[in-house]
């Protein structure tokens, strides 16, 4: 069986967050889509293969950070029709759940066609085609549309017979802060039952290279806490469970990591943090408060930056999403960070914020950020960012954590300038 992972015509929806990767690799309580699938592929679904179908700027990314081909553009000389298991079409968007699993291996068996559907939207979550329905499609594709063989699947797939079953998607950004709290003990009890730690202390466990320094306050009471190899705890550290810390993350002396963190690998992080995502290689090892907020990657925060994740009104948060106002039902909500964005000292980030990518905050920030923005509202001063700035910033910045910066990085940095340009000209504020 071939298995796709697709992004759909609404993973737009959750920019910023995916402006700098495909929707399966954003970390929710810290599990990721992408490695569920590959252990599935490696292990209940054995002999099936995984590809992708991801926005075309993204394919060289795919390949060489989560070693995935790029789904073929047509049939091919019935090359996927000759599979006698078919294929099973999955949402780039799903929700990594534990509870997700047995949803798939089951779907995966199903001797005939079916989906499941997006309640809320109606958009296609999952679904099975076997190899007979798929020779049928085959031939009604060639003498079609010209779009791509993933996308016309996607679209058949709502006429097949509909599964009721209890699978969940992302549909905006704050969405994933949501499934973050709701899902992160039991994402760490998984990983402490499927990998090899040593528990330290009561609720404590730990990978090799594991230190933790003196005078740690340590708090197990509402889920375990998980520290993979090489993973630096400095002294007079509170920590509390659930949390999770990817491999040679440090945390700085003096910190509270609290409520149901998820750090990346090679993270830095000091401060406050709570209830809060930060992906690999961002820093905020300086004194400041960061929670109910997703962090991208290789972000720096200056030291004293704060957000707010509650409205003095202790009422629910509403946010915007370029011209879409909703009310998201929480009454904690953070901000969203794009990827490669810096803050400067004391920057101080409003409520339910959404910062794009490669954006530099100064003072107050106080309404959402477009990508490739310095931002300085409070000095009167507002400038477009320009991509090769960029590029040279992320070449010191790989160059600090030993990371190669390779054509397709710079690439990146170029492509996402041209995938954001509508969010700058909304306003007439941002100028050379």
């Amino acid at each position: 069986m071939q298995m796709i992972c697709f992004e759909d015509s609404r993973v737009g929806q959750l920019n910023p967050i995916i402006q700098a990767r495909p929707a399966y690799a954003v970390t929710c309580a810290s599990l990721r889509l992408v490695d569920r699938l590959k252990t599935l592929v490696a292990g209940p679904l054995a002999g099936a293969s995984l590809c992708g179908a991801v926005r075309s700027y993204l394919a060289v990314i795919q390949k060489l950070d989560y070693e995935l081909d790029q789904a073929e553009p047509t049939f091919g000389n019935g090359k996927w029709s000759r599979d006698v298991n078919g294929i099973m079409l999955v949402n780039a968007r799903l929700v990594p759940r534990v509870a997700l699993d047995k949803v798939l291996v089951t779907l995966a068996n199903e001797t005939e066609s079916c989906c499941i559907v997006d309640a809320d939207d109606g958009s296609v979550l999952v679904a099975r085609w076997t190899a007979a329905d798929l020779a049928r499609k085959q031939s009604e594709y060639a003498a079609g549309a010209e779009q791509p063989v993933t996308d016309f699947l996607v679209q058949q797939s709502l006429a097949l017979p509909k599964r009721s079953v209890d699978v969940a998607a992302f549909h905006w950004p704050h969405d994933v802060v949501a499934w973050h709290m709701k899902e992160m003990r039991e994402s760490i009890e998984w990983r402490l039952a499927h990998g090899d730690y040593t528990e330290t202390a009561d609720g404590v466990f730990v990978s090799e290279g594991v230190s933790i320094g003196q005078y740690a306050a340590i708090n197990t009471d509402n889920g375990p806490i998980l520290l993979e190899q090489n993973v630096k705890i400095g002294p007079f550290c509170y920590l509390e469970g659930p949390l999770y810390a990817g491999a040679g993350t440090r945390v700085i002396e003096h910190s509270a990591i609290k409520d149901g963190v998820s750090l990346g690998h090679t993270v830095k992080i000091g401060g406050e943090v709570e209830a809060s995502i930060i992906e690999p290689y961002t820093n905020k090892q300086h004194h400041g408060f960061l929670g109910h907020s997703y962090a991208g990657s290789w972000i720096n925060l200056g030291a004293g930056t704060c957000n707010s994740d509650l409205k003095n009104t202790y009422g629910t948060i509403n946010i915007e999403y370029g011209e879409t106002k909703m009310a998201t039902g929480m009454q904690f909500l953070g901000c969203f960070i794009g990827d490669y964005s810096k803050s400067a000292i004391n920057t101080s980030i409003f409520t339910g914020k959404v910062i794009g990518v490669c954006s530099m905050l100064y003072g107050f920030v106080t309404s959402n950020v477009p990508s490739f923005v310095n931002y300085a509202r409070l000095f009167g001063q507002t400038a477009l960012l320009p991509a090769d700035v960029m590029i040279n910033t992320q070449a010191r910045m790989f160059a600090r954590r030993n990371v190669p910066q390779r054509e397709c990085d710079k690439q990146l940095i170029l492509d996402m300038y041209r995938q954001t340009e509508a969010e700058r000209e909304v306003t007439d504020q941002y100028t050379l």
